[in-house]
């Protein structure tokens, strides 16, 4: 049943429209989304809506640009909050700032309201806005290279199978002798350490590390710092803790991560986003099924994540997704196309609002139908559905009380109440200085890791003995290498030692390597 013009009422029509209303009439707490849509008519007496203990579940918002999408997120994120419900929303183009200030009450506002039903109210809501780096306008968000892992940077780099085994062995020396990797410098100091004459027996019985694949490494580390990156690593780390506050009245905070001012590095955001969730999975402790979300994470642009993903890299994804559901995360994947996620993670998204598609092209067409596919047997003609829905309409199917599928709805949703755009940067700045995380986050810190204990160590070791000059090749003596600029290969030894005792054992790492930090 096409939900295009509308005509003669079909026989049965008030009995499909019934059906499907049922589906929706859940007894517990709820988020309201719209109306259905059938024959072209907004039907108010019929709302579709999403189960809260449900948020855990896991969901895809997907559509074609400017169909809504952002929208969405937004009304999603202002129900939660209502309810008592952290959120985390990736800012990519710098619309969801406003979430902090009540709407404006126009006449498309009113307009919407009244055919869905909404009693719309201008509200604001509590907000925390972050920069990756603090690039842009919000509380900065760092992570040490030590927390990060080697799965996730090698993801960042580029690095192919062999160059992500080879930095996870660096990263595994640099565990097991308790050498801190807190930025990129500490990184480059103990990677260039294992691979001159003195530090390459350290790594000799687990493989070792190639000169070439490390040059490879320390190459596309430099060009990551030449790029602005090094301000995204160190201290102070940012305690995903943070993300699941709330307010004095009992609001969700809603953590607004501002990433317009890095929309040129995608896939550094969206590895940071994944850092993230990994960082909660580490920490957060096994609930089963609750009443609500802890908090509901909404992944911006998912399609930059898994594009050139290793195998072993999808496999974590889709084993953190689904294990981190029973810690009370629910996590919704942003993106424009069901098929730019993979069907394994596909399969544990069980909301979804699919806006409308676009069929220009064959490959569009294509598409379309893997679309379709995707959802539950239903009385719409849904290849003509998705490509006829309007701006703010979308298809629905959302998991019940009970973990069933509900039919699938056309549907107009409902309108945000906060401000559907964003705030002034003036207003942005002050609201972030005035954020009580300010204070802890602002000031970066560079405290003593690897790097300078590796300098360190080289200013305290003994010069080489006079006798041993003959060793120099002909023409006269080499330059000192960088690797012996950097660290005293004769004393190294004994301060890793030293360490590797005082500071103790090799960290845990997870499945993307990210290891948890100190608190």
């Amino acid at each position: 049943m096409s939900a295009g013009e509308a005509g003669d009422k079909p026989p049965g029509a008030d009995a499909e429209v019934a059906a499907i209303a049922a589906g929706y009439a859940f007894t517990g707490q709820a988020l309201d989304l719209g109306a259905l849509l059938w024959d072209g008519r907004c039907r108010a007496d019929a709302q579709v809506r999403i189960p809260l203990p449900m948020l855990n579940r896991h969901g895809l918002v997907a559509g074609a640009t400017g169909t809504g999408k952002t929208k969405t997120l937004q009304l999603i994120a202002e129900q939660l909050s209502a309810q008592g419900v952290p959120v985390f929303l990736a800012d990519v183009k710098g619309d969801l700032s406003g979430i902090a200030r009540p709407g404006q009450a126009g006449e498309r506002v009113r307009g919407r309201a009244g055919e869905v039903g909404q009693d719309w109210t201008a509200t604001g809501f509590p907000a925390e806005f972050l920069a990756l780096g603090g690039l842009g306008h919000g509380v900065p968000v760092r992570a040490t290279i030590t927390s990060f892992g080697p799965v996730l940077l090698s993801k960042v780099l580029g690095l192919n199978q062999t160059q992500e085994q080879s930095l996870g062995l660096i990263f595994h020396y640099a565990d097991t002798k308790g050498l801190e990797l807190i930025d990129l410098k500490d990184l480059r100091a103990v990677a260039a350490f294992l691979t001159s004459d003195e530090g390459r027996p350290e790594l000799k019985d687990i493989g070792g590390l190639s000169t070439a694949t490390a040059g490879v490494i320390l190459r596309s580390l430099t060009a990551f710092e030449a790029q602005g990156m090094a301000d995204f690593f160190g201290e102070p780390e940012f305690d995903t803790a943070d993300l699941l506050r709330t307010a004095p009245d009992g609001r969700g905070v809603v953590s607004v991560l501002e990433l317009p001012a890095v929309q040129d590095k995608p896939l550094l955001f969206s590895t940071f986003l994944m850092w993230l969730l990994a960082d909660l999975f580490h920490d957060l402790p096994e609930i089963g099924d609750a009443d609500r979300p802890k908090l509901v994470f909404f992944f911006d642009e998912a399609h930059l994540l898994f594009d050139g993903a290793s195998k072993a890299f999808l496999d974590s994804i889709t084993q953190t997704v689904r294990l981190i559901r029973s810690k009370g995360v629910g996590v919704f994947f942003v993106t424009q196309t069901p098929k730019d996620v993979p069907s394994d993670v596909l399969g544990q998204l069980g909301n979804r609002i699919q806006h409308a598609l676009r069929a220009f092209t064959p490959e569009d067409q294509k598409a379309l139908r893997a679309t379709v596919q995707t959802f539950p047997k239903s009385s719409y003609d849904l290849e003509e559905l998705l490509t006829g829905l309007g701006t703010g309409e979308a298809v629905v199917t959302v998991l019940s009380e009970d973990g069933a599928p509900t039919p699938v709805a056309a549907t107009r949703l409902r309108a945000p109440e906060s401000l559907m755009g964003p705030v002034d940067a003036a207003e942005l700045d002050a609201a972030v200085r005035a954020s009580a995380l300010h204070g802890r986050y602002a000031q970066a810190v560079d405290r003593e890791s690897a790097y300078e204990r590796l300098q360190r160590t080289r200013a305290a070791a003994p010069e080489a003995p006079a006798a041993r000059a003959p060793k120099a090749p002909k023409g006269g003596k080499e330059e000192p290498s960088l690797v012996e600029q950097v660290v005293g290969s004769g004393m190294f030894k004994s301060l890793a030692r030293s360490v590797g005792t005082q500071l103790g054992r090799e960290i845990t790492r997870s499945l993307f390597g990210t290891a948890r930090r100190r608190r």
